[in-house]
């Protein structure tokens, strides 16, 4: 038997139909366990957590919904109570709170809990590359760029520190052009 142009159509039509509902479901089935994990900790309230790795979970999700300000609050309470915890949670947490303060365009703060979390753990390249996008941001070109560079000899291969780097050396080495003046328009 024979399939015909118009049948081999209608069934790579169903495949690709097929694909796209499993990667909709997943998408949904994420998106319904993130919403329960929010409403789970809105119930219980921020005054009721206490636990770091609670309050991080509950500010991530807060961080997902873009509610920045909410998720500021969270992370400032996982500090108040992570002194026990290991440097690599106090730096991921010092990165969130960031994170938040620079999507609420405060990229001072921003940059302060940057260096905390830098501090905290010295070879952490998401968190050079949060404090170099702030210092960008700030029009500090000259720090940003060496922050970059820091990134760099951490990781080699790290995209986003290669593409801001290359952008940022053609910001700092640009020369307007200064041909004869008589020319053109």
């Amino acid at each position: 038997m024979e399939i015909s142009s118009f049948q081999s159509y209608l069934i790579i039509l169903f495949v690709v139909l097929i694909i796209i509902s499993i990667f909709v479901f997943r998408q949904f089935l994420k998106t319904r366990s993130e919403e329960l994990n929010l409403v789970k900790f809105e119930q219980k309230g921020l005054d009721s957590l206490t636990q770091p790795t609670e309050l991080y979970e509950f500010g991530s999700i807060q961080i997902k919904k873009r509610l920045y300000s909410e998720a500021t609050k969270t992370f400032l309470k996982a500090i108040e109570n992570y002194e026990n915890e290991p440097d690599e949670a106090k730096a991921i947490i010092n990165n969130a709170l960031g994170f938040c303060y620079a999507a609420q365009n405060e990229f001072k703060k921003a940059i302060k809990h940057y260096n905390y979390a830098i501090k905290s753990l010295p070879q952490y390249p998401i968190a050079l590359n949060n404090l170099a996008s702030a210092q960008q941001r700030l029009l500090e070109y000259d720090l940003a760029y060496e922050t970059y560079q820091k990134v760099l000899v951490i990781d080699p291969k790290n995209k986003t520190a290669i593409k801001k780097s290359k952008e940022l050396e053609k910001r700092i080495n640009y020369k307007p052009y200064k041909g004869i003046k008589d020319k053109g328009f």
